[in-house]
């Protein structure tokens, strides 16, 4: 037998133990973040608390790595710099010399937060340590005493258990085994994770689609004036032109002109939508998958999953920097009015 057959036999092995021995309870997947503490009305999750250490370990990095600058980098500083100046040579080839060093900050934190948040929320110890919640079904925990600090933890599957120990809600007898569970000093309840990923949580996919959408449209409206490229989305300058010379064509066209002005605004409104949802579902799925084959093939079985998700989560990112920098060219590159408008309402090349 090659080299190749003996690796797949030791993989199938570890697949197999992992499944049968491994396995802990079956994960429970919400959509909500969990609360882990409240101050008034204000809920500290755990959605908020990583993207806290995401902001905190992305400025210490970039601290470190540039604390002893140098004119000449190297080490650390010099990979810092060739990544940077790779991002900024795409940013000012697509958006030109100009734009880019006005669009690129801002793509730029875009691009870069989302991809550290995606690829930091892989490590083991998301979704898996957090507090236990007492209910009156779920996980059946162990739980110890580690000097003044309870700890409770999972017990793993067996032939007896295959999915660990656990206590359905719908088991008509759950009130009687959460009881005998008690008095065993067992612990019945949830795992509030302390760490989970930032853009599972909709609140963050949302906040970075409205942070791009202000962006976008500031960009616009620096370059081109707060009157023309506000006449991009309400655009009535044709139905009064036609109005005042009696030209049912222009008038006509100005229709034309407004409608589609309320299907540019129709369009900027759902972009948030679209950029939420694209982050928010593809990261959430993710997760998913992962927690689930963790679950059931918790050996070697799930690097597959995290090397996809790796990838999804640089593409995710790239995404929703690169239409957050293109739709900033297409707002900066908005054309003026018709000639009919401009002449309704003076805004000619001589009158300008």
């Amino acid at each position: 037998m090659g080299r190749r057959g003996r690796i797949a036999i030791v993989a199938v092995v570890l697949i197999l133990v992992g499944f049968v021995f491994l396995r802990g309870p079956t994960p429970h997947i919400t959509l909500k973040p969990e609360t882990l503490y409240s101050i008034g009305i204000v809920n500290i999750t755990n959605t908020m608390i990583t993207s806290w250490i995401v902001v905190i370990l992305m400025v210490a990095g970039v601290f470190l790595m540039t604390r002893r600058w140098e004119l000449v980098p190297r080490g650390a500083q010099n990979v810092l710099e060739a990544i940077l100046e790779a991002f900024y040579n795409l940013v000012t080839g697509i958006a030109g010399e100009k734009n880019g060093r006005r669009f690129f900050p801002v793509v730029a934190t875009i691009f870069f937060f989302i991809l550290f948040a995606n690829w930091l929320s892989l490590t083991p110890v998301f979704n898996a340590i957090g507090l236990g919640q007492e209910e009156e079904s779920g996980f059946v925990m162990k739980q110890v005493d580690l000097g003044p600090i309870p700890v409770t933890y999972t017990t793993f599957s067996g032939p007896g258990h295959w999915g660990g120990e656990t206590i359905e809600e719908d088991d008509p007898q759950a009130a009687q085994k959460v009881e005998e569970e008690k008095e065993k000093g067992n612990f019945v309840g949830e795992l509030k994770p302390f760490l989970r990923s930032v853009n599972t949580d909709l609140n963050t996919p949302l906040a970075l689609a409205i942070i791009s959408a202000i962006a976008v449209e500031f960009w616009g409206i620096s370059a081109l004036g707060f009157g023309t490229y506000g006449r991009k989305f309400f655009n009535v300058g044709g139905i009064v032109g036609g109005m005042r010379h009696l030209s049912f064509g222009q008038f006509g066209r100005g229709i034309i002109d407004f409608f589609v002005g309320f299907l540019e605004f129709i369009s900027e409104t759902v972009r948030l939508v679209s950029f939420t949802f694209r982050l928010f579902g593809n990261m959430f799925a993710g997760e998913v998958v992962i927690l689930m084959f963790t679950f059931l093939f918790p050996l070697l079985f799930p690097l597959v999953f995290y090397g996809l998700e790796m990838f999804v989560g640089i593409i995710q990112a790239f995404i929703f920097a690169t239409l957050t920098l293109v739709f900033g060219m297409m707002a900066v590159s908005h054309g003026g009015p018709h000639p009919e408008e401009a002449e309704a309402t003076g805004h000619t090349p001589e009158a300008a």
